[in-house]
């Protein structure tokens, strides 16, 4: 059971460290793009790959976010509520958010799927196969949803959910 618990921790540090890459790649996307406009030079599509890096680290940001308690949580009615109420609320928000991971990471599997199948590319000067940036968000996606079952199964079997106590309460 060890193993598995550090597994799934390591997954959302490497998740969260990842995200933290995609954000130093936004900030050297917009120092070159900057470079280049002072020297007349075209970076095509860097305007773009920054979008595409703003996405990846939203997504990939969601499971670590969530179990450092980064999340809004009605937290002010769960310790207003007594013992049990406050359990079987943070169980069923829990049921909830879950399903909904889940559904989320299914259908953006599937969007990236038909994206890889028909050839969809962007739109921009770049022409970038939409699949790839794509697949960050069905990887983000399938974490947070793994994330929400993990805290579930915790909350299930131990009364407590994995978040760690935010220090903003």
């Amino acid at each position: 059971m060890k193993v598995l618990r550090r597994g799934l921790d390591g997954l959302y540090l490497l998740s969260g460290i990842l995200a933290a890459c995609f954000l130093i790649a936004i900030l050297t996307l917009i120092v070159v793009q900057m470079v280049a406009r002072w020297t007349g030079e075209i970076f095509p599509g860097a305007p773009e790959y920054a979008g595409y890096s703003m996405a990846a680290a939203s997504f990939l940001a969601f499971a670590s976010a969530l179990n450092h308690g980064s999340h809004i949580r009605v937290s002010i009615l769960l310790n207003a509520l007594p013992a049990r109420a406050s359990l079987v609320l943070n169980t069923w928000c829990f049921a909830v958010g879950t399903v909904v991971g889940w559904y989320v990471a299914y259908y953006a599997w599937r969007f990236t799927f038909w994206s890889w199948k028909f050839n969809d590319i962007s739109q921009g000067q770049d022409a970038t196969m939409l699949w790839i940036p794509q697949s960050t968000m069905v990887l983000g996606s399938i974490i947070l949803a793994i994330a929400l079952t993990d805290n579930l199964i915790s909350l299930i079997f131990t009364g407590r959910d994995r978040i760690q106590a935010s220090s903003i309460e």
